[in-house]
C-alpha cells in the first residue's frame, strides 16, 4: 500500500552504518529527516549527503534527527562517508540505512514490489529511491519530496519546509507561498473572526478568507 502525508511511518528495523534499530525508537520525541539515495559512489548524491552533513547545526536547532538510506551494503556506505566528507569539509554523524533487500524502499513506496537489484546494476535501476520524508514526533509523514536523478535537492527549501512543518504542527495556521521563519502566517478557516482574534489576538484580514497574524503570536 502507498505510503501518504499522514500515514504512520512504517516501524522498520533497519540495519545502518551506526547499528541496527526500529525507526520508532530512532525518532523519539524528535522530527525525522530521511533522505533515500538510490546508490552510493554517485556524484549528484554525495553532494547531497555533503549539503546535509554541513546543516548538522540546523537539525540539532530543530530538534531534528537526520538519517539517509541507500540501497547498498553497510560497507559500501563506511567507505562512501570517507568521501562525503572528504567533499564537504563535514562530519557526516547520521546513520546510513543499508537496503541493500529492498525492504524500505518497497515499504515507502520508492519501488514496485516485485522490483530486485540486478548484477552489475547502475543507479538507474533504483532511480526513483530518491525522496525526502519529513517525520514528526507522533511518528506521522508530515511531507515528501520526490526528485529524478538529474536533480541535486535543495537543502534551503528542506530547512525552509521543517520550519513552516513545525510552525503550524497540530496548531490552526498554515504558511502562505515563499514563506520564511518569521514572516506572518494564515489563519485556519477553522476559526472565525473572533474566535481567530481571540487565539492570536491582533489579525489581518486581507480577503474573508484569507487573514493573516504573527507567527510569535501563534
Amino acid at each position: 500500500m502507498a505510503l501518504r502525508i499522514n500515514d504512520t511511518l512504517p516501524n522498520l528495523t533497519v540495519k545502518t552504518d551506526q547499528g541496527a534499530f526500529a525507526l520508532h525508537d530512532f525518532i523519539g520525541d524528535s522530527w525525522m529527516i530521511l533522505f533515500s539515495h538510490p546508490k552510493d559512489f554517485t556524484p549528484v548524491c554525495t553532494t547531497e549527503f555533503g549539503a546535509v552533513a554541513q546543516l548538522a547545526d540546523e537539525w540539532e536547532k530543530r530538534n531534528t534527527k537526520v538519517i539517509g538510506l541507500s540501497v547498498d551494503g553497510v560497507e559500501e556506505h563506511v567507505q562512501w562517508k570517507a568521501d562525503i566528507e572528504s567533499f564537504s569539509g563535514a562530519k557526516a554523524g547520521f546513520p546510513i540505512i543499508a537496503d541493500d533487500d529492498l525492504e524500505v524502499s518497497k515499504a515507502f513506496d520508492m519501488l514496485p514490489a516485485d522490483a530486485y537489484l540486478p548484477d552489475g546494476r547502475t543507479a538507474a535501476d533504483s532511480a526513483s529511491v530518491r525522496v525526502v520524508f519529513i517525520v514528526s514526533p507522533d511518528k506521522k509523514v508530515q511531507l515528501m519530496m520526490s526528485y529524478p536523478m538529474s536533480v541535486g535537492r535543495n537543502f534551503a527549501e528542506v530547512v525552509r519546509a521543517l520550519d513552516a512543518l513545525q510552525a503550524t504542527y497540530q496548531t490552526p495556521i498554515a504558511t502562505p507561498a515563499n514563506w520564511t521563519y518569521g514572516q506572518d502566517v494564515i489563519v485556519s478557516l477553522s476559526l472565525d473572526d473572533a474566535a481567530a482574534r481571540e487565539k492570536f489576538g491582533e489579525i489581518d484580514v486581507k480577503l474573508p478568507y484569507l487573514r493573516t497574524t504573527k507567527l510569535s503570536a501563534a
